[in-house]
């Protein structure tokens, strides 16, 4: 085992030293998992499987996970929180991550004999692969800290890894934890400000938008939806049952604007305001007003399935009204020096806002002003004209015409991409279009 088997020292300080650039420019995560993948590989280790996880914060995900293999490359999939009362996946309490770190340990080597009983339901998977030698590691960030990243090194090599081997994975192995952390810490600022502001938004926060006033006017169709008799649902039901029914509410009716292109702003208490950009042109708001128009056909109808279940479930029916608009409006930041907020301002906003509580007065759920009528097609019923709060000109509002709704030429954004907007705000993964489902390791 001794001159064959040998690394190179020289080698293997130009994958720490690749490591470390990648912290300094802030490099993105699969790719320095990548990177260093193929640069081990490179120096002559005999790796079959790379798998490296880490604990992320993002509020659909609490890990993410690459597996690269020999001849296939890496792949990605995102574990997704467990829900209350839903029992952990038993592949993680029966897998070496799960004892590595419940036991406190840096790390745990296993030989894999072909004709043992396996100590962990996944090394039989790895007797399939041919593997020998498994050596598992935990790093944490931080000593109080929930969060870390935990791997493997596994090889197909029938005398598996020898000392010198080892010794160069527990040396690099840091390096690539830092690498990581930096990658991760940089990811998470994306993912905060894209959950809590939207992606839009978000995107112009990090390219810089960061003053108070910064911003500029832009034309877009505009929703605003509200949910009736929430404050007697919060009385009677306490808070729990009020916060779950505003999800469920939140769940129908804001998921079509959001995969049918709109971007939510903000959530206010019991309703949000969304909007879809357009260009300064006919065309470009008819697509908009168009967009719009469907998702919200789309939420009367999510709005109905949601009633019918919670009908079936002697549950009061939520109420709730949708207003659409279109219109100029000034998207940037406003509020305090120290604390300010990214959203959409304007008198098109206001006149959004009053047209949905106009759904009311009109007792139907879908209302919009003349304008985004004329731009979004379809057939309207004119309701009547109104004088809209804090404006002195009439405006005529109108309401679809029943069982015209434009439900089929609603197209989920989602299914017009490789992946939905929260797997892309926490894996950049051009390999594959969808998660690959693995085992825990």
């Amino acid at each position: 085992m001794a001159a064959e088997h040998a690394i190179s020292e020289t080698l293997m300080d130009e994958v720490s030293a690749w490591l470390k650039q990648a912290s300094l420019k802030s490099t993105d995560l699969e790719t320095v998992i990548r990177g260093c993948c193929e640069r081990l590989a490179a120096t002559g280790l005999p790796l079959k499987r790379i798998n490296i996880s880490l604990s992320i914060l993002h509020p659909l995900y609490r890990a993410m996970g690459f597996t690269w293999r020999r001849g296939e490359g890496l792949k990605v999939e995102g574990y997704r929180h467990v829900e209350p009362g839903q029992e952990k996946d038993d592949q993680l309490t029966k897998s070496p991550y799960y004892q590595l770190i419940h036991n406190g340990l840096d790390h745990m080597r296993r030989r894999i004999d072909a004709d043992c009983t396996p100590e962990f339901p996944i090394f039989e998977d790895f007797k399939k692969e041919g593997i020998t030698d498994y050596l598992a590691f935990f790093l944490p960030f931080g000593e109080d800290s929930g969060q870390g990243i935990v791997g493997s090194w596994s090889t197909d090599r029938a005398d598996g890894f020898n000392e010198s081997e080892i010794a160069a994975l527990l040396r690099i192995q840091g390096r690539l934890a830092v690498a990581a952390r930096v990658a991760v810490l940089s990811q998470l600022a994306g993912n905060m400000l894209t959950t809590y502001l939207g992606n839009g938004a978000g995107q112009r926060v990090l390219s810089g938008q960061i003053q108070r006033g910064d911003g500029e006017t832009i034309r877009a169709a505009l929703i605003m939806a509200d949910m009736r008799g929430s404050t007697a649902i919060a009385e009677q039901a306490g808070r729990q049952v009020f916060i779950d029914t505003l999800n469920q509410f939140f769940d129908a009716i804001a998921v079509p604007f959001s995969e049918g292109g709109a971007e939510i702003l903000s959530f206010l208490g019991d309703g949000f305001l969304a909007v879809i950009p357009c260009a300064r042109h006919r065309g470009p708001s008819e697509i908009a007003c168009r967009q719009a128009l469907a998702a919200a056909h789309n939420a009367v109808a999510r709005m109905g399935q949601l009633n019918e279940r919670r009908k079936s479930e002697n549950l009061p029916e939520i109420g709730y009204g949708v207003g659409l608009h279109v219109g100029n409006v000034m998207f940037g930041n406003v509020g305090l020096k120290e604390r300010l907020t990214f959203s959409a301002f304007g008198q098109a906003v206001n006149e959004v806002q009053r047209l949905e509580g106009l759904s009311k007065k009109y007792k139907t759920p879908i209302i919009a002003s003349d304008e985004f009528a004329l731009y979004s097609g379809g057939e309207w019923n004119m309701l009547g004209t109104e004088i809209l709060r804090g404006t002195d000109y009439d405006m005529k509002v109108h309401a679809p015409l029943a069982g015209k709704g434009a439900v089929s030429d609603y197209v989920p954004a989602s299914m017009a991409r490789e992946l939905t907007d929260a797997e892309r705000l926490i894996l950049l993964h051009r390999d594959t279009g969808v998660f690959q489902r693995r085992k825990a390791s």
